[in-house]
């Protein structure tokens, strides 16, 4: 399998590359279940982090990065945006999603209560990578719905066209590659 190696927060890591169609490929990047990577993650994107009341992410790759960021930071809180609407749920509210990395159209849905507690608050949007940014679109979204102010959007990696976003922040830019790994740009 082809890789590709690069430093994030200090840390090395090779991303495994892997096909998204017959002309594109994409670094797998992963931090669930690796706990140096995201500590290190967490403190480098507070340090860059603007004033917040909350973060926020989408289930499922972003929510150990805003649960470390959210601890490291002495937070009591964080929303995560389900994939699916759970029993436990006072209401939601809903947005369809659909990412570079999934096949087909998700949806993430907002408990009604977290939404209540977002409404007139600094809420920031965390996230593990922003690529074509429509996960990012669906948070921002919910965001919106719940009447919460976005004050920023933070991510570990920016791929492809989201590295010349302006809008965000993020820690390091990962290349889109050709199916033989070559890096795109």
């Amino acid at each position: 399998m082809l890789k590709y190696k690069m430093t994030i927060a200090g840390v090395e890591r090779e991303l495994p590359i892997c096909p998204v169609n017959d002309t594109l490929s994409i670094g797998a990047f992963v931090i669930i279940g690796d706990c140096e990577l995201t500590s290190a993650c967490a403190a480098a994107l507070l340090k860059k982090a603007p004033e917040y009341d909350y973060l926020i992410t989408a289930e499922a790759k972003g929510m150990p990065l805003v649960h470390e960021m959210a601890r490291l930071n002495g937070d009591k809180k964080y929303f995560v945006a389900r994939k699916g609407a759970k029993l436990y749920m006072t209401g939601v509210l809903e947005c369809a999603v659909r990412s570079i990395t999934t096949a087909k159209e998700q949806r993430l849905y907002l408990d009604t209560a977290d939404a209540e507690l977002m409404k007139g608050k600094r809420i920031v949007i965390v996230d593990d990578v922003v690529s074509t940014g429509e996960s990012l679109h669906a948070l921002e979204s919910l965001v919106n719905m719940a009447g919460g102010n976005i004050v920023g959007r933070m991510f570990i990696l920016a791929e492809g066209d989201a590295r010349g976003r302006d809008d965000i922040a993020y820690l390091e830019p990962l290349p889109l590659f050709s199916p033989d790994g070559t890096p795109l740009e």
